[in-house]
């Protein structure tokens, strides 16, 4: 009974040790690596074009592609509430303010440095908004972006103050990844070979059901490869 008692007493403090674990969602058996390396900001497919911009300006860039992709994911991955992606985008914003608002700070002065005229810089700024946000929404992915959306929500919540951009850096290329439609990893995918059947109409069977090659050429049946029964 000792070994017995001990061994419950083992599985109760497993238990209670993984209670208060938050709870994550899991979508498929094994998902898809859509891990990436690091970006800089100005490669193919990361971002809005920002042509002439400096380190800081593309970092800048960065931080703001990557808090617009997590604020879709806290609007499109509400149906999942174990990821809690709406409280996560909103502790970010509060724990990363400082660093968020330079980076804004930085985007203004850099479309108003390469336009004419701080209107028209103003509007490059709001264009460049607009397509950032649309370029993050997807119908076809969204259990892929969801699920890395939220944990890359889930590690900015947790990182010092200072250090969103570092996120964006070695993430991006993981986040953008996630818009291309995948399915389970564990599950793959059976090829079933095209069986043809033979023509059922009456022409083709006579009255003791026998096929007609001559009304409708050869019978090939079964299928080659098709195995059937022996009496």
């Amino acid at each position: 009974m000792g070994v017995v008692r001990c061994a419950g007493a083992g599985v109760a403090a497993a238990l209670l040790a993984t209670a208060g674990a938050p709870a994550s969602a899991q979508f498929f058996l094994k998902s898809k690596d859509l891990s990436g390396a690091p970006v800089i900001g100005d490669e193919p497919g990361i971002g809005q074009p920002m042509p002439g911009a400096t380190k800081a300006e593309l970092e800048a860039g960065l931080v703001w592609n990557m808090r617009a992709a997590l604020n879709v994911a806290a609007l499109q991955c509400q149906f999942e509430p174990t990821m809690v992606t709406v409280s996560n985008y909103n502790a970010i914003l509060t724990d990363h303010k400082d660093e968020l608002k330079k980076s804004f700070d930085t985007l203004t002065k850099y479309f108003v440095r390469v336009n004419k005229t701080v209107k028209a810089g103003q509007a490059a700024l709001d264009q460049f908004g607009t397509r950032t946000y649309s370029g993050f929404a997807t119908v076809a992915a969204q259990y892929n972006f969801c699920e890395v959306a939220n944990d890359i929500g889930r590690q900015a919540v947790f990182e010092p103050r200072g250090r969103f951009a570092d996120v964006a850096r070695l993430r991006m290329r993981e986040l953008r990844n996630s818009l291309t439609p995948w399915g389970d990893q564990a599950m793959t995918r059976s090829v079933y070979p095209t069986v043809t059947l033979p023509r059922v109409d009456a022409i083709c069977w006579s009255k003791k059901g026998e096929w007609q090659d001559k009304k409708c050429g050869a019978l090939v049946w079964p299928p080659v490869g098709v195995a059937t029964a022996q009496r």
